[in-house]
């Protein structure tokens, strides 16, 4: 059974960094596009940003210049390094990983940025 379990959510005031990690427990993950999204209160589910199985990123604009998205193949993880956080970056963070008609999601972990 596949498991992406999510990890480094907090609390953290606005300025401050954070840091979350998804393992995954799935077969051939060096194969599958990584994804976080985030929800915020009362909104829709967003894509932050993703990693290809060749190492490409991209991330949505709110979020350029201050998160960085990465993966460890040998470690099934994907990070996302969260910088200069705001209070509109509150929210559950979602893991996911994609290949052709194969979609799982995590757990979520909560994100909140608040003084």
């Amino acid at each position: 059974q596949v498991q992406l379990v999510e990890s480094g959510g907090g609390l953290v005031q606005p300025g401050g960094s954070l840091t979350l990690s998804c393992t995954a427990s799935v077969n051939f993950f060096w194969t599958m596009t990584m994804g976080w999204y985030r929800q915020g209160p009362g909104e829709q589910r967003e894509l932050v940003g993703s990693i290809s199985s060749t190492g490409s990123a991209n991330l949505a604009d709110p979020v350029k210049g201050r998160f960085t998205i990465s993966r460890n193949n040998a470690k099934s993880t994907v990070y996302l390094q969260m910088n200069s956080l705001r209070p509109e970056d509150t929210g559950v963070y979602y893991c996911n990983a994609k290949r052709g008609s194969l979609n799982y999601w995590g757990q979520g972990t909560q994100v909140t940025v608040s003084s």
